[in-house]
């Protein structure tokens, strides 16, 4: 039987992109900082979203029924540290430039692309929730080049990826 301390430490060595995941609606503005995302097919276009049951703002995603995905650019170290931190959704919020897109979730205006879904369906799996999402609109960052670097995570720290100099 594999114990949940040795998964832990197997996954820190799987690199994951950096995300800030908001949602807007009846019950307000939340977001937390998420790694467990990523694409399940383009037909339609859908991504997984996984999200701790036990989080504070847990509820208000299945409320809400809506989310938006907004993968992080190396210059967004501080935010996500703030959204995973135990601010308040209004402190959290007061970091970063927000618009939103059709669903009216939350997305940061720079980040490297943010993806508005509505929740479609919600699995629970052990501790998290699993939200299929369908994407209806996407926005990519205005100043997207070949000089963006992607916030990741590996081995319990932050990272970067992305091409800097083609020469």
């Amino acid at each position: 039987m594999i114990e949940a301390s040795g998964f832990r430490e197997a996954m820190s060595l799987l690199t994951t992109a950096v995300n800030v995941v908001t949602t807007n609606g009846d019950t307000g503005r939340h977001g937390f900082t998420a790694s467990a995302v990523c694409s399940v097919t383009d037909t339609p276009p859908t991504l997984l979203v996984c999200m701790n049951q036990a989080s504070r703002s847990h509820s208000h995603f299945i409320d809400n029924k809506t989310l938006s995905v907004n993968v992080l650019g190396t210059q967004h170290q501080q935010l996500s540290n703030v959204f995973a931190s135990r601010l308040s959704p209004a402190e959290r919020f007061a970091h970063g430039a927000w618009t939103e897109l059709s669903t009216g979730a939350p997305v940061l205006e720079d980040a490297l692309v943010s993806f508005d879904c509505e929740i479609e369906q919600v699995q629970e799996v052990g501790t998290h929730s699993v939200f299929m999402c369908r994407v209806v609109a996407i926005k990519q960052s205005g100043s997207a080049g070949i000089n963006d670097e992607s916030l990741v995570y590996f081995n319990r720290a932050y990272a970067r990826v992305g091409q800097t100099d083609l020469a």
